[in-house]
């Protein structure tokens, strides 16, 4: 049964019934994870193809086999070896960048004269963006995250978050969008009828006179519209994981940790403060950066009582909660307490290229490997139907299964690019001290 939410404008809202849902399985689908080679001892090949591209019919398969293969049906495929580190880390989170523009010109991100964006040529395309979404699919990722610059600032985001939802059926069980939130609150209704499931917005400040000094740009009601059409959302069952994310920097907003913790005194919010990292452009200095540990021992001051919770294994947050408070509070401390150990996250940047780390300044492009079947130039919607139809035409009328455009040289090159970067991944980003020395790109040009 679908759900329908009622809108501002009176119209239904459709598309929840997915929220927080888990793969269902049916007897014929545990059998298309069986794979021949499975049967038939028949070695594997070195291209990952998905488990369900050979299988046999379960007639040919004994009672026995059919409960064991029930017990151990794992969803799509096993995790991918070109997504698994040296260090036995699974990358299963990506983070793709759709515009390098933004609205606003927050002093952390950027300098105030802004940035030299890529020209359009060197950009992702829709189709370009889908299908790499559709290849890490197939490899073991089940969130994609989509960041900028600022996302919703994109024409098309409506759309290419459709296309994306689409994934679903191969595996994916999560779309994320961050966001400053100036215009989500007029796409928002759009964008979980896509399949959104998660929105981390970015918020420093709860003094709008404060905000345009931090943002450089006017816009703080309508960031606090967005939040608030979240939360009225959430109560008629959208399911939307909401969190703030604040930066502090030292002597510019830390007087403001006590506020935004008692947001989530009656709001389920979890407010995550971040420490202040350097990146291209953005003036960082040791002496601006305020430290969890100062940031924790303020909060003590007037909530003693407040204890951390146990948080998932992959959480880029420390989390605490304060007794009686409906939401909960993060610290990313990316500085002073790395979680390198556990990073599960890969990148893609606006102009296409693969970052394994955000404090690394090592990238590759999957950009010009996927084009080249193009020319070198951008794939646009028209470019893509005729490359499916060259695959089609190849496979005699069919795709298969897998990615967007089947299975075949194109894939295997891209994985090889893909499995050669992660497995360069070192064990963990630079300390502090090199950090703050080290070349890397503007936060806005990397995506967050």
């Amino acid at each position: 049964m679908v759900k329908t939410l009622p809108n501002r404008a009176g119209c239904g809202l459709r598309g929840l019934q997915h929220k927080n849902s888990r793969p269902r399985w049916r007897a014929q689908e545990v059998v298309r994870y069986i794979t021949t080679s499975a049967v038939t001892q028949q070695p594997a090949l070195d291209l990952p193809i998905p488990r369900h591209e050979k299988v046999l019919p379960l007639e040919h398969i004994g009672r026995k086999r059919r409960l064991e293969a029930l017990k151990e049906a794992k969803p799509f495929s096993e995790f991918s070896e070109f997504l698994t580190d040296n260090y036995q880390r699974q990358h299963d989170y990506l983070r793709i960048s759709i515009t390098e523009r933004c609205n606003l010109r927050c002093l952390y991100c950027m300098p105030e004269e802004g940035v030299s964006l890529s020209p359009p040529a060197h950009l992702l395309t829709t189709p370009e963006i889908f299908y790499l979404s559709s290849l890490f699919v197939s490899q073991g990722v089940t969130k994609i995250r989509l960041t900028g610059g600022e996302p919703t600032v994109r024409r098309d985001i409506l759309p290419l978050m459709r296309q994306i939802g689409s994934l679903r059926s191969k595996g994916l069980r999560e779309i994320a969008l961050t966001t400053n939130g100036l215009l989500l609150h007029r796409k928002l209704d759009a964008m979980v009828e896509a399949g959104l499931t998660g929105v981390n917005m970015s918020l420093d400040t709860l003094d709008p006179f404060q905000f345009q000094i931090m943002t450089r740009r006017k816009g703080f009601d309508a960031v606090m519209r967005s939040i608030d059409r979240i939360l009225e959302m959430n109560k008629l069952g959208a399911g939307i994981k909401l969190k703030i994310n604040c930066v502090v920097m030292r002597g510019m907003n830390e007087r403001e940790i006590i506020p935004f913790v008692e947001m989530g005194r009656e709001k389920d919010i979890e407010v995550r403060f971040i420490e202040y990292m350097p990146f291209g452009g953005n003036k960082w200095s040791k002496g601006k950066m305020l430290s969890y540990k100062e940031m924790l021992d303020m909060i003590r001051q007037k909530y003693p009582d407040i204890h951390r919770v146990q948080g998932h294994k992959n959480d880029t947050s420390k989390t605490f909660k304060v007794p009686g408070f409906v939401g909960r509070i993060g610290f990313i401390t990316s500085m002073t307490e790395d979680f390198c150990g556990s990073c599960n996250r890969l990148r893609i940047t606006g102009d296409g290229n693969l970052k394994v780390c955000l404090h690394g300044n090592a990238e590759v492009s999957l950009r010009d490997m996927l084009r080249e079947s193009n020319d070198g130039n951008p794939i646009d919607d028209e470019a893509f139907e005729a490359l499916k139809q060259v695959e089609m035409d190849r496979n005699q009328g069919r795709l298969a299964e897998g990615t967007t455009l089947g299975w075949g040289e194109r894939e295997r090159k891209l994985l090889d690019i893909i499995g050669t970067a992660v497995k360069r991944k070192k064990e963990k980003h630079a300390g502090m001290g090199e950090l703050e020395n080290m070349e890397n790109r503007p936060m806005i040009l990397i995506g967050g």
